[in-house]
């Protein structure tokens, strides 16, 4: 690899793998040519032509030579790569590669190593997401089990047999709901990983039409008023449509989920400074600005009742940011405080 780091030093050899074996190759040619050149013109001697061809078979063989250990040291950082994909496959062993290097050979090692760094960080969010799940269902299932015990001991008390049935029900309700949330979550997350991306062209309209109608139904249960201002038809975004109009609803969704009857969530699309800004803007009952930075992380216990005794999880915060970041963009949240409302922020880049 010294051989490799070297050249790479070399301004015009840096960024191309293969001028370094040009390069290589272009010096073991000529170095038969000038040793003879050399030989002839630096030398008092007069040599017979049987001579001058053995030397310069001579000197080929040992340019030959030279030049094939030189290109065998070349290629290191493609055995490195391969070794490297080996070792973790077969033993999971997390390499640590040079990731500075701009020529084909560097960027094969660099993507390599961002590969299997992401690759580590989702396994070890399953494996929180799976100790998760059997600690929580644990938790949960001895719940019921304790309630219909009680049942059983108060058998001739109906108000109180309707009690504990209630709570059952509201039990097993969670259940449901907590088990829902996390094959969404390990669904979606599966989903954002195996996502590609590329620059798409999507169409604004179809993706607020389909928000619009998907929320319709909760809106209406709610009583709850959409305002939708958008005057782009079409952006070039790496994204696609479905993923988009998953974004905008979830975090629809969760502005439904904290606001009042008779409140009215906004919706705004807007081209801004080679941007596209979405802005999601609710009346409802807000949040405390120091714990922002809680909202969009797993597990962070942020989710609350909403505004009609709705569960929260939090997931959907999470996810709608994991989608945000998985194509190049960011995402932000505000609010003055309790009950002021609150308003979430997309910043996708646009490549028109």
């Amino acid at each position: 690899m010294n051989l490799y780091f070297s050249l790479s030093k070399i301004p015009f050899l840096k960024s191309s793998y293969s001028n370094k074996f040009l390069f290589v190759a272009f010096l073991g040619i000529h170095i038969p040519l000038i040793g003879l050149i050399f030989l002839i013109v630096f030398s008092n001697q007069h040599y017979s032509d049987l001579t001058i061809i053995l030397i310069t078979l001579l000197l080929t063989l040992i340019a030959t030579f030279i030049t094939l250990i030189v290109i065998h040291k070349l290629i290191k950082p493609i055995s490195l790569a391969s070794k490297t994909l080996i070792d973790y496959r077969t033993n999971r062993v997390v390499p640590e590669l040079p990731m500075q290097y701009k020529d084909e050979s560097g960027l094969l090692m660099s993507n390599i190593q961002h590969t299997i760094n992401e690759n580590e960080i989702y396994l070890k969010q399953k494996q929180d997401l799976i100790n998760l799940l059997t600690h929580d269902i644990r938790n949960f299932a001895s719940q019921p089990i304790g309630l219909a015990d009680l049942i059983l001991e108060e058998q001739e008390d109906e108000n109180t047999t309707s009690t504990y049935a209630k709570l059952i029900r509201e039990s097993a309700t969670k259940q449901l709901l907590f088990l829902e949330s996390f094959i969404t979550l390990l669904h979606e997350e599966d989903e954002i990983a195996k996502a590609e991306v590329k620059k798409r062209t999507v169409n604004i309209k179809s993706v607020m039409d389909a928000v619009s109608q998907e929320l319709s139904s909760t809106l209406s249960k709610k009583k709850i008023d959409l305002v939708i201002q958008c005057d782009i038809l079409e952006v070039v975004l790496y994204n696609k449509e479905l993923l988009l109009t998953r974004i905008i609803s979830n975090l629809a969704h969760n502005a439904i989920k904290f606001s009042n009857a008779g409140d009215t969530i906004e919706i705004n699309v807007l081209r801004i400074a080679g941007f596209i800004q979405i802005n999601v803007k609710d009346e409802g009952i807000g949040f405390d600005i120091s714990k922002k930075q809680y909202l969009f992380t797993k597990f962070s216990g942020m989710g609350r009742l909403g505004t009609s005794q709705e569960v929260s999880t939090g997931i959907g915060l999470y996810l709608c940011s994991e989608m945000v970041k998985k194509f190049k963009g960011s995402i932000d949240a505000f609010s003055e405080g309790e009950n002021t409302g609150a308003t979430f922020t997309v910043l996708l880049p646009e490549h028109n």
